[in-house]
Parts: C-alpha cells; sequence; structure tokens
C-alpha cells in the first residue's frame, strides 16, 4: 500500500510538473511570437517611413532641379537647354492656360502626364482650374515639354538612376486657380495672371514680377507617391532708377557744389567706360535729379548753388528739362518721379522691411558691415564686382574707387576722390553729404531714402532725406552720372525665392 500511495503521489507531481512545463512552454512562446510581431511591425514602420521620405525627397528634387533652372545663369537652364521650345524668352509672361512639363522617364517609361489613362496622370490641374483643362491645353497646342537634367547628357551615363520623380509642372496662376481673393473685391474669379509686388500677389503686371506655380509628382518602385507644390517668383533685382540721383522722400535738405566741374546727368553713359561686360542699347534719358513730389521739385531747384561769379550752373544738371523753370534755356533736369517709381522704391517695407530689397539682397551680399565704418574689406574691380551692405554708418575718404553695389543703412559720407561705378543706396537715415572737394564721380544710379528712426527701428513712411556738399558749397566731386549699363552689371542676380510650400493630398 505504502508503496502504491507512493507512485501515484509521484504521478500527482510528475503531472502538476509537466503542466507547469506545459504553460511555461506556452508563455515563451507567445513572448516569442510577440517578439516576431512587434519585430515584423517595425521593420513596417520602418519601411513606410523610409518610403515616405524617400517619395518626399524625390519630389522635393523635381521642385529644386525647375526653380533653378529657371534662372538663366545655370548651366542646364531652360533657356540654355531648351531656348526655343520650351519657356517663353526672359521678361515675357507665361500665359495664362499654357503648360510646361520637366519629364523623368525612367528605363524608357511613357511619361504623359496629360493623358488621364496614362500611368502618371496629372489630374491636379484640373482641380486647379476647371474639369478638362489639361486636355484642352493638350489639344490646342499649349502643352510644351523638356527633359529633366537625369536625361540629359552627361547624367543619363550615370551607373545609378537620379531622383524618382515622374514630372514637374510649370504654369501660371490666378485668383481663381489659387482661390485667394487678390482684389479685394470678395471674389477669387478674376482669371488673369498674377504678380508679386514684394509683399502682396496683384493683378497687376506693373508691380513686380510674374507668380509661377511649380508642382512635382514623385513615385517609387513600390508604389509611393507624393505630390509637391511651390509658388515661385524671380528673385533677381530687376531695378529701375528714373534719376541719376533719385531723392526718395520729402527734402529735408538739398545744396550741391557751386564749382563749376560739378555735374549730374541723366543722359546715359556720358561717362563710365570701358565696360566690365557687352552692354544693351542706351536707356531713353532720365533726370540729372528726381523728387517725389512737385512741392519737393521746388526745393530742389532752389538748391542748386550759383558759381562764384554768381551764375546758376543749370546747364551742369542735364537731362529731362525742369518743366517748372520759368527761365531761358538751359533747364536744369528735374523731375517728380512719383509715377514712374517701381514699387520696391515706394515705401519703408519694400526699401527696408522682412522682405525688402535690403534684405532680399543680404543672402547675395559679397561683404556686410556692421557698425559705422571708414573703410571697405574689397572696393571691387572693372572685372570682380562686389555687393556690399553696411549696416551703419560709412565714411569712405581718400583717392579709391568702387565697382559694384553699395548698401548703407545709415549716413554715407564720401570725400570727393571717391569714385563709385555701379549702385549706391542711402537706405536708413537718408543722408549723403561729401565734405570736401576733389575729382571723384559716381557713374550708374544713386538714391536716397530715409526707412529708419534715429534708433535704428522702422519708420511707418519715409522720412527727410539730405543731399548736402558742405561746409560752404565749394565741397564736392565731378558729379553724378546716370550709365545704365553699370547699372545692370552690378545688379546681383539671384534664383527663384518661394512664397509658399505644402504637400498636396492624393
Amino acid at each position: 500500500m505504502k508503496v502504491e500511495r507512493a507512485v501515484r503521489k509521484q504521478r500527482r507531481e510528475s503531472g502538476i510538473a509537466l503542466l507547469i512545463s506545459i504553460f511555461i512552454l506556452l508563455l515563451i512562446s507567445v513572448i516569442a511570437i510577440s517578439l516576431i510581431v512587434s519585430s515584423g511591425t517595425e521593420s513596417a514602420l520602418a519601411g513606410n517611413y523610409r518610403a515616405s521620405t524617400g517619395v518626399y525627397y524625390a519630389a522635393l528634387a523635381g521642385l529644386e532641379e525647375v526653380r533653378g533652372r529657371l534662372v538663366a545663369t545655370n548651366p542646364h537652364a531652360f533657356s540654355t537647354t531648351d531656348p526655343t521650345t520650351f519657356l517663353p524668352p526672359s521678361g515675357t509672361p507665361v500665359p495664362m492656360g499654357n503648360v510646361y512639363y520637366v519629364l523623368n522617364p525612367l528605363g524608357g517609361e511613357a511619361v504623359t502626364p496629360w493623358d488621364s489613362t496614362s500611368a502618371y496622370p496629372d489630374s491636379e490641374y484640373d482641380t486647379e482650374f476647371v474639369p478638362g483643362a489639361l486636355n484642352g491645353a493638350f489639344g490646342g497646342g499649349n502643352v510644351a515639354t523638356a527633359l529633366s537634367v537625369w536625361n540629359r547628357g552627361p547624367f543619363n551615363s550615370l551607373p545609378f538612376p537620379g531622383p524618382l520623380y515622374k514630372w514637374v509642372r510649370i504654369n501660371a496662376v490666378s485668383e481663381n486657380s489659387l482661390k485667394v481673393d487678390v482684389d479685394g473685391d470678395n471674389q477669387a474669379q478674376s482669371t488673369t495672371p498674377l504678380y508679386y509686388d514684394g509683399t502682396r500677389f496683384s493683378n497687376d503686371s506693373t508691380v513686380g514680377p510674374q507668380l509661377l506655380e511649380i508642382t512635382s509628382l514623385a513615385v517609387l518602385p513600390n508604389g509611393s507617391q507624393k505630390l509637391l507644390q511651390y509658388l515661385v517668383t524671380p528673385n533677381d533685382l530687376n531695378l529701375s532708377f528714373p534719376a541719376a540721383l533719385t531723392m526718395d522722400g520729402p527734402i529735408g535738405t538739398f545744396a550741391t557744389s557751386f564749382n563749376s566741374d560739378f555735374y549730374i546727368s541723366g543722359i546715359d553713359r556720358q561717362r563710365g567706360s570701358p565696360y566690365p561686360s557687352p552692354c544693351p542699347a542706351n536707356d531713353p534719358t532720365k533726370y540729372a535729379i528726381g523728387a517725389i513730389s512737385s512741392g519737393d521739385e521746388s526745393q530742389v531747384f532752389g538748391g542748386i548753388r550759383h558759381d562764384n561769379s554768381n551764375n546758376y550752373l543749370y546747364q551742369n544738371y542735364r537731362g529731362i528739362p525742369y518743366s517748372s523753370y520759368g527761365g531761358g534755356p538751359p533747364a536744369p533736369s528735374i523731375g517728380d518721379i512719383s509715377a514712374s517709381l517701381i514699387p520696391q522704391f515706394q515705401t519703408v517695407n519694400s526699401l527696408d522691411g522682412p522682405q525688402g530689397v535690403v534684405q532680399t539682397l543680404a543672402p547675395l551680399a559679397n561683404q556686410q558691415i556692421n557698425g559705422n565704418a571708414t573703410s571697405l574689406p574689397d572696393m571691387g574691380a572693372p572685372d570682380r564686382l562686389v555687393t556690399t551692405i553696411v549696416r551703419g554708418d560709412l565714411n569712405l575718404s581718400g583717392t579709391i574707387d568702387g565697382y559694384g553695389l553699395l548698401i548703407v543703412t545709415g549716413d554715407l559720407t564720401l570725400d570727393g576722390n571717391v569714385s563709385w561705378h555701379g549702385v549706391i543706396l542711402v537706405v536708413g537715415q537718408g543722408n549723403l553729404v561729401i565734405p570736401s572737394y576733389g575729382f571723384g564721380q559716381i557713374i550708374g544710379a544713386v538714391l536716397i531714402a530715409r526707412t529708419r528712426h534715429n534708433d535704428g527701428t522702422l519708420r511707418p513712411n519715409l522720412g527727410h532725406v539730405t543731399f548736402n556738399t558742405t561746409p560752404t558749397g565749394d565741397s564736392g566731386n565731378s558729379g553724378f552720372w546716370y550709365n545704365s549699363c553699370w547699372i545692370q552689371a552690378v545688379l546681383p542676380t539671384g534664383n527663384y525665392k518661394v512664397l509658399s510650400f505644402h504637400e498636396i493630398s492624393q
């Protein structure tokens, strides 16, 4: 009996141990399965993330390629690779209803986004405009194509493929396509092209460059897709000047030299050769001195000093004659330029605000100097033009020559022997003073505007400006000579800046 009880007890204990072993094994199996599932989920998440990131950057690569190729100085610019078959010539607006595609086929595949039955259709265009708009553009011969750089030599012979975007579209936009009320009539119905004045969109083609839309579709082999879009506008400084010396604000002080060898001339290219590059045709004659109102015209007229023989040297101020002058010829060249002043020069914000001329130039400058300065590290050369921003006062003295674009946000003081070829913008305190006599000359154009208070903060509107040859009127240089060739040569070429960027859901 004792033996049987012992055997039964041993069997019970063995059974319990077996059950415990089975339970532990089951638990381990559950844990193992969980780890396998978790690992698979993490792998799937990682794969999805890689695909999402990859297709995003592929679409972005398409946007950036096209944005870069819109710039004429790019070696692969459309104006170089497809000068007669793709976009309109520089300066000519892109017409509404015309569509331009940059195609990036892989391995000889067909990429025809205007075909709704193709592998990579552009359904977004009809969403923005009207159903059937893209088919109508194609049927009307208004769809043009160019190949991506990855389908051109030498890139097409590389042993690896380029970014996997399929197409990039370029087109003009309107109120109606963007669904944005631009003209303030509480309706987004206009179908005319939009332009950008530096702060806002406009239907007026005279306010600034045209607004363009760039849309990119990328598709990976696993089927991942991404559609991204830019709104861009040229970042070039297509600045034009109505006078050799533009007084961009109410006149505080205007007093010129009474030396007979001091001139201000709005007649193009009377001085300035040799030039850094071939020049286009001469500009029409400008005013010698431009003011923003008829009252300021009169004050400028009164600031022209007479010489030691009490003769007013009106003949030294050449250009479009002063219409209010009542005496006999020659009349001095002074003009009210308020109607012809470009938008970039009309307000404090457009000149010196966050999107203004100074801030646009900042990333393009060769040198930026903070604080008051008495010299420039680099004055440039005839074959090496520099863009300089001085954030504060600048006092240049000695017999020196400068070449390029100079922006001064404080007071500018020039020795009479300082010469400059290019453009000078005295934007900030709005004071230009020539305190000594010399034989320097400013060849190009000069604009003076007061955009800041004494403490450096932005003003709400343009303040009083000063031009003065002190202290006796005997000071001054050989004058200011309008020259369109030097103006165009020194204005830096930027890229197309991005005003809007977003992903389009599919």
